[in-house]
């Protein structure tokens, strides 16, 4: 067989959405090329896979190979299409068997020894392919992210080797998340804080009011302590909640930090951040300080510094608890925190 068909997905904001990625083999000038609207990253993948195969043991086939990542009008960017590819030009070829790839959603970034590396976003594209009655198949780093997803079944795997060799012999089985969830650890407490009586009073007032707070204060007052420990006021974030703000986490900066699961965020962006910091947005959309604040706290510090365009920015996701960020081709529509 000459052509192979992969499920993966692609990272559209905080949407995981699906991605065929369709590799053909067909006689004339040996060359990889790639098609799909893929970014730059996504271009020089031909390289990774080409040593990735090579380094396994495997043949990389002489022939001109087309992989097209559809749908063609959605933006592909990252790594995180390597590994769909590399097993879809292994199985054009013959090398291993197409037919148990089947309803399996693959994700992973390659070395270039064969080393499957995490990518972001696998908590969202767990929760999809489990609604979409899928498999998936991540890098072993991205396990305890994923595993978050309820009932979802997850396969990982370390090395492109290793993956390969279980396709061949059959051994290739689905761990079924688990509902225990990690436990937390200790965090900033207001129990902490001795005196500020009348602060302290603030803050839980609008805790329980889920009010916005304005501190005023002569520097060393305590303002940024108390408005650290304002999420220890806040009641304990539902399953959904939970799930929705390590979603939002997963793709930000640093990925998602199985120890905070449940744990409401606090972001203090410095004075000096742009607007699009705020809001999110860019060529590829990524969630900005507000969304990354989704239902925790947002504390601007030394508000009086902020430039005024970038604080005006905050006026329509309050009033419409939401941010819709456009590009070319596609829309993403970001959460706002509920309390900031």
């Amino acid at each position: 067989m000459s052509l192979a068909t992969i499920l993966s997905r692609a990272q559209n904001g905080l949407a995981a959405d699906p991605v065929r990625v369709e590799v053909h083999l067909a006689a004339g000038l040996p060359g990889l090329s790639i098609v799909g609207l893929p970014e730059a990253a996504v271009r020089e993948s031909k390289d990774r896979v080409r040593a990735a195969i090579a380094n396994c043991g495997y043949q990389f086939p002489n022939r001109r190979i087309t992989c097209n990542l559809a749908p063609a009008d959605l933006p592909k960017d990252g790594g995180r299409f390597d590994l769909a590819i590399a097993l879809g030009i292994l199985a054009a070829s013959g090398q291993i068997p197409l037919e148990r790839l089947e309803n399996l959603e693959i994700l992973g970034e390659l070395s270039l020894s064969g080393e499957i590396m995490p990518v972001q976003g696998a908590l969202s594209a767990a929760l999809k392919a489990t609604t979409s009655g899928n498999r998936l198949l991540i890098p072993a780093g991205n396990f305890a992210e994923a595993s978050l997803a309820q009932s979802a079944e997850i396969l990982t795997s370390h090395h492109l080797g290793a993956l390969c060799a279980a396709l061949h012999e059959g051994k290739l089985s689905a761990q079924r998340t688990s509902p225990e969830r990690p436990a937390a650890g200790p965090q900033p407490d207001v129990a902490e804080v001795r005196g500020q009586a009348q602060a302290k009073r603030a803050l839980e007032i609008a805790a329980v009011g889920g009010h916005s707070l304005l501190m005023m204060g002569p520097p060393g007052s305590g303002k940024s302590m108390l408005a650290q420990r304002l999420p220890s006021l806040l009641p304990p974030m539902t399953e959904e909640e939970a799930l929705e703000a390590a979603a939002i986490s997963s793709i930000g900066p640093g990925g998602f930090d199985a120890r905070k699961w449940g744990v409401r965020a606090f972001r203090s962006p410095h004075h000096t951040a742009s607007g699009v910091a705020l809001v999110g947005g860019g060529s590829s959309p990524r969630p900005g300080e507000i969304t990354l604040a989704h239902h925790g706290i947002l504390f601007l510090d030394e508000l009086p510094e902020f430039d005024r365009k970038v604080l005006e920015v905050l006026r329509e996701p309050l009033e419409s608890g939401s941010i819709t960020v456009s590009r070319a081709a596609r829309q993403s529509d970001f959460p706002v925190g509920t309390r900031n």
